[in-house]
């Protein structure tokens, strides 16, 4: 099995940075993608940024220039730093991880852009 444990959510005001980061344990041989999706409130569940085993990354428009994706292979973690924060970033941020055919989700950790 596979956990995928996030940290790094709050409160900020519109401008501010936050950085998460999402640890995966278990039992497994490499992760070939990592990486963010959000769910806002009353929305469905959308794509932030996810960077696979060789580096490639994929951001959502609306979050690019803002946002920065990186990976510690070695620790098995992901994070995602996020600057020049708006209101409509506020959403639970969920870390995911493919292994071979299977994605993992971790609990989600909750982000509030308000001041």
């Amino acid at each position: 099995q596979v956990q995928l444990v996030e940290s790094g959510g709050g409160l900020v005001q519109p401008g501010g940075s936050l950085r998460l980061s999402c640890a995966a344990s278990g039992s497994f041989f490499s992760i070939y993608v990592m990486g963010w999706y959000r769910q806002p409130p009353g929305k469905q569940r959308e794509l932030v940024a996810v960077v696979t085993s060789g580096g490639s990354t994929n951001y959502a428009d609306s979050v690019k220039g803002r946002f920065t994706i990186s990976r510690d292979y070695a620790k098995n973690t992901v994070y995602l730093q996020m600057n020049s924060l708006k209101p409509e970033d506020t959403a639970v941020y969920y870390c995911t991880a493919r292994i071979i055919s299977t994605t993992y989700w971790g609990q989600g950790t909750q982000v509030t852009v308000s001041s």
